[in-house]
């Protein structure tokens, strides 16, 4: 079922909003105004430590620090309950790439995401939050 509802706003808000939303591919203003308020909804599931959530992590490192790889293995394999897969990318003769993602309580996913960052060696590290789409329509 769907509900319809109405917004004011100024002039100048909603007309950026219409050019933003128009370059990006909507087709409405709903559509635009449903994404954005599911991604307020995902933002609130991260909020809660103990709401069973998905990310990614990813990960950009130089293989040639000493021990790097094998600090960042052993920290995936510590965590090997809540790390889904992880895809590794040689970018060039020093660096490398790794995305992992993670499930489990986003206060867990966000320990491992801090202890995978925080490695000697990794020169840049995001945590990317999503869900696993269960509490959303």
């Amino acid at each position: 079922m769907l509900i319809r509802f109405g917004v004011s706003m100024p002039e100048d808000l909603i007309k950026k909003f219409d050019f933003s939303i128009k370059r990006k591919g909507y087709n409405t203003r709903s559509e635009a105004i449903r994404d954005i308020i599911r991604d307020y909804l995902v933002e609130a599931e991260w909020e809660t430590e103990t709401e069973n959530v998905i990310g990614t992590i990813t990960i950009v490192y130089n293989h040639e620090v000493r021990e790097v790889a094998n600090t960042l293995t052993a920290l995936q394999h510590s965590y090997h309950d809540a790390i889904v897969c992880t895809t590794h990318v040689h970018l060039d003769e020093h660096n490398c790439l790794e995305v992992i993602i993670v499930k489990g309580s986003a206060d867990q996913v966000r320990i491992i995401a801090d202890k995978l960052i925080s490695t000697r060696g990794v020169k840049h590290g995001k945590l990317v939050c999503t869900t696993t789409g269960m509490n959303l329509a």
